[in-house]
């Protein structure tokens, strides 16, 4: 999810205080080992950046969210998850929000995807085409206000302008498109690797038509029982297909809750927001299923980054850790699997390209408050 906050889904402590139970999930929580202290980075460009190459965002040139170059993103040099995926003998597909390049040869198919369909950048572009002041290919990223498909090998092509209209669908297309993709490699009994960034609850928070007004506590509620349905009719996929107990199931977040007025989201008891180095920035939530396999209902407070997917998921698929740089995620398999204690026991903490604390076991140091602010 696109900053969903630690606090927001019934497990977590939000569902009805939140304005809508989520179900699905509270159930799906049952089903899986759940993350209390799941770390990731302060931002959606470095939060991605570090998921798919197990690396801080910092090494790849993607510590911050860009502001005014178009070139920026994953360079062809890194080795990342698809492509490890690929390699191991997996077909490959994302659905979503990208936010890693916008430029040619840095989009998802040119970093292992077989298939993509989504948006280059972030929700908030979808305000400007609307707007009586937008200028088509004037803003470096405004003119990438579009939905985009593409296959590897080609060059993506725009589908449809990404204006309000737009926004408030795409998170139902991209689910209608991977139940699709499940479909056609469980027909050919293909192993898969499904990355399905979804763009809510991002501003503007907007849900899609089928859920206007269902809650009536307003648009984040309906978004967050949208959320809840859209996970339940993938679960309900994966078992119709008879995937269940050959399925890594995981679901996540890419940083702390939304802050932009009037979107804000619920970080739990964890102070701050995304942009900042406090929990509440840096904690997300985390479920993983893999029955049989991965403990069911168990619930922990250790350490875990989203870099250490990497590796963890590379061992699973058979597939290979570069060895040629550095690699900061650690192997989390037998921890996923039972084993008492973390791997990891402790992380930096960037903002940018600045170190702004650390993170020890029960022990944290913050040197910098936030982007921009004095040292504390």
């Amino acid at each position: 999810m696109d900053n969903l906050g630690w606090g927001e889904l019934g497990v977590y402590g939000g569902g009805i205080l939140r304005g809508a139970p989520t179900p699905r999930l509270d159930r799906f929580a049952a089903e899986s080992t759940r993350l209390l202290n799941f770390n990731v980075e302060a931002q959606c460009v470095p939060s991605r950046a570090a998921l798919l190459t197990g690396r801080y965002a910092v090494r790849t040139g993607n510590g911050s969210v860009p502001l005014e170059t178009p070139i920026y993103g994953l360079t062809q040099w890194e080795y990342s998850l698809p492509e490890m995926f690929s390699d191991a003998g997996y077909s490959t597909a994302m659905y979503g929000k990208w936010h890693l390049g916008q430029t040619k040869g840095r989009f998802p198919t040119d970093h292992g995807f077989d298939e993509w369909y989504g948006i280059p950048n972030s929700s908030n572009d979808a305000y400007w085409p609307g707007n009586s002041r937008f200028r088509p290919n004037v803003h470096p990223f405004v003119k990438y206000a579009q939905v985009m498909e593409s296959r590897r090998g080609q060059e993506p092509k725009p589908v449809k302008v990404y204006d309000l209209q737009a926004r408030a669908a795409i998170d139902g297309e991209i689910t209608t498109r991977a139940i699709d993709y499940m479909r056609r490699q469980a027909a050919g009994r293909q192993p898969f690797f499904l990355f399905l960034p979804y763009t809510q609850p991002h501003m503007p928070i907007q849900p899609a038509p089928e859920f206007e007004g269902v809650t009536k506590n307003g648009d984040f509620a309906d978004v967050l029982t949208q959320i809840d349905t859209y996970t339940g009719r993938l679960l309900d996929e994966v078992d119709r297909l008879k995937l269940r107990d050959n399925t890594i199931f995981i679901f996540a977040s890419d940083n702390g809750a939304e802050a932009t007025m009037p979107y804000h989201g619920f970080n739990g008891p964890w102070r701050g927001t995304y942009f900042t180095g406090f929990e509440g920035s840096l904690r997300a939530p985390f479920l993983i299923r893999w029955p049989g396999k991965i403990p069911a209902g168990r619930v922990t407070n250790e350490i875990v980054h989203e870099m250490d997917l990497f590796p963890t998921l590379a061992r699973l698929a058979g597939g290979r850790v570069p060895t040629d740089r550095v690699v900061d995620g650690v192997d989390q398999l037998d921890f996923f699997q039972g084993k008492e204690r973390s791997n990891r026991d402790s992380l930096v903490i960037y903002l940018a390209n600045e170190i702004c604390g650390v993170k020890w076991r029960n022990w944290k140091m913050v040197t910098r408050q936030e982007i921009g602010r004095a040292h504390v």
